[in-house]
């Protein structure tokens, strides 16, 4: 039976973080700088009509860094994008009143996407954003979609770890301060914290993520400014992997805090 993405891919990003648990396994491959359907049909000695029909590429589609494509056919092919935005309860938004969230819920959004993950497989899950983002945010998913570019995980999926999570808005305070976080006025995105962490100094979030600090590096869900990064700064977002006195390489926000 064929292993699948899952059994490889997920093995070995959830395992403890090693250079050789970070890079790509050999059912997958992720696209890098000058990398064409023909060189990557060479290296791994497939058709490019292959390569296309497993990984769902329409002719003329130019490949995106930062994509990952499968190396075998798939058990189906990849359905079609699709999104829907629904309202956010009280409950949804601040979970515990008594934390005064700054922005009611009335002004918020959950945003449905579906979305690859690191089995290859499209799921479906959900971000809570302001309401004045949702259709940024809508596209710019659509983008990851069409660019094969994985996310690790969603809600409502269940996760022990929840520094894996792709998260919008979120009730919370900057660390170590008492200043909300942008993430409270649902004006920022983390993608992918795993792959994408925070470093400022000798702290680290998540903490289990030095591996993925080598930005040289081409591995699944890390996110690069010559390859996913435009999906959400065409909207109009900032990325923090930009920024000078701390590097945040999951976060996108609208004011560039």
């Amino acid at each position: 039976m064929r292993r699948s993405l899952c059994a490889i891919v997920c093995a070995l990003l959830l395992a403890p973080a090693t250079p050789a648990d970070a890079a790509p396994p050999a059912a997958a491959y992720v696209i890098r700088p000058g990398d064409t359907l023909t060189s990557i049909s060479r290296r791994y000695d497939v058709r490019v009509t292959d390569l296309r029909k497993w990984n769902s590429l329409p002719r003329g589609e130019p490949l995106r860094v930062d994509g990952l494509l499968r190396l075998t056919a798939p058990e189906d092919p990849l359905p079609e994008w699709s999104t829907r935005v629904l309202t956010v309860t009280a409950a949804e938004a601040n979970g515990d009143p008594a934390k005064e969230c700054p922005v009611p819920a009335a002004d918020l959004r959950k945003i449905w996407v579906r979305y690859l993950g690191f089995d290859g497989i499209a799921h479906d899950g959900y971000v809570i954003m302001h309401q004045s983002l949702a259709a940024g945010i809508q596209r710019a998913f659509g983008r990851l979609y069409r660019w094969r570019f994985p996310i690790m995980a969603m809600q409502p999926m269940v996760v022990e770890d929840k520094t894996v999570l792709t998260l919008g808005y979120e009730c919370r305070f900057v660390a170590g301060t008492t200043r909300w976080s942008q993430h409270s006025y649902g004006l920022a995105i983390d993608i992918n914290p795993r792959q994408n962490p925070m470093i400022r100094g000798d702290y680290l979030d998540p903490p289990n993520s030095r591996t993925w600090l080598a930005r040289e590096h081409y591995w699944p869900g890390m996110m690069h400014e010559d390859g996913a990064v435009p999906a959400f700064t065409a909207e109009g977002f900032y990325w923090g992997g930009k920024w000078k006195t701390l590097l945040d390489y999951m976060h996108f926000s609208t004011n560039d805090r």
